[in-house]
């Protein structure tokens, strides 16, 4: 009988997610790859489940791990790939054991489940046509410009230590920017605060308690002083670099969704006009 990998989600915080596909790949597996063999297998306790073998597959062993579990789906064994809670492989381990069955030829069946991701974007109220994830929020300030720069949704992680500072640095720089911080999701105190990143960095100055997810608007409309700053020194840097500076102008106008001619007059003091 020829194995495979499952790649199955857990519940972010309410078991009660856990679907019924999800709870037959927990139980007719041989071997649960999972970060933490501690944490999944007091999942197993909380829902009355016969645990199976369970195995590490974190950061510091997936690539040996990776081969050694291929080698044993290839011989019938029937693996699953768990998380300590949500999806696995966003920002969790799991890559490479699915790269290496691809690689292999290896049947994989990827379950549908619970994500704090997708549940954080669509609580936030904003735009979700067009967004990405961006995993756990920079901590430099040049990073943190260019997550304001995107043209679509960003949804991150944040540790509730550092979520005061990281949108007090937010706020500093787009304090007008709609956002939301949802924390606890699923679970029991679950909190949803919607808002401008300077309201909700007065509102967590102190931080917070539990899982955290940041979801901030796209740029459009809501460019700030600090992303023109970012736009016109990026506009001199082309025209230092040789660059026209109409031409230049565009690209970066582009780039950066603001007027042309604003960044060629405050680069010049000229109106482009003329």
């Amino acid at each position: 009988m020829a194995g495979r990998l499952t790649v199955c989600p857990t519940p972010i915080g309410n078991l009660d997610d856990l679907s019924r596909r999800a709870t037959r790949a927990l139980t007719d597996a041989d071997i649960i790859a999972c970060e933490d063999t501690r944490r999944t297998g007091m999942l197993f306790e909380r829902l009355g489940l016969e645990r199976p073998r369970l195995v590490s597959n974190h950061d510091a062993n997936e690539a040996s791990r990776a081969t050694q579990l291929a080698q044993q789906i290839e011989r019938g064994t029937r693996v699953t790939l768990v998380s300590d809670a949500g999806t696995p492989v966003i920002s969790d381990p799991g890559y490479r054991l699915i790269r290496t069955c691809i690689e292999r030829g290896i049947e994989i069946e990827v379950l549908p489940g619970p994500s704090a991701v997708t549940t954080a974007l669509v609580a936030s109220g904003l735009p979700p046509e067009r967004w990405r994830f961006e995993g756990f929020l920079p901590r430099r300030a040049g990073e943190l410009e260019r997550v304001l720069r995107s043209t679509e949704t960003v949804v991150a992680f944040e540790s509730p230590r550092r979520l005061g500072e990281s949108l007090g640095a937010l706020a500093a720089l787009a304090p007008d920017r709609p956002a939301a911080v949802c924390r606890e999701l699923t679970k029991l105190h679950e909190e949803v605060v919607r808002g401008t990143l300077g309201e909700l960095a007065r509102t967590f100055r102190d931080g917070a308690k539990g899982e955290i997810v940041v979801v901030i608007a796209a740029g459009g409309d809501a460019v700030g002083s600090a992303d023109r700053s970012f736009a016109v020194d990026a506009l001199r840097r082309l025209v230092q670099a040789g660059a026209r500076p109409r031409a230049a102008a565009g690209v970066v106008a582009a780039l950066t969704d603001t007027r042309p001619n604003d960044l060629y007059r405050e680069l010049t003091g000229r109106d482009p006009r003329r």
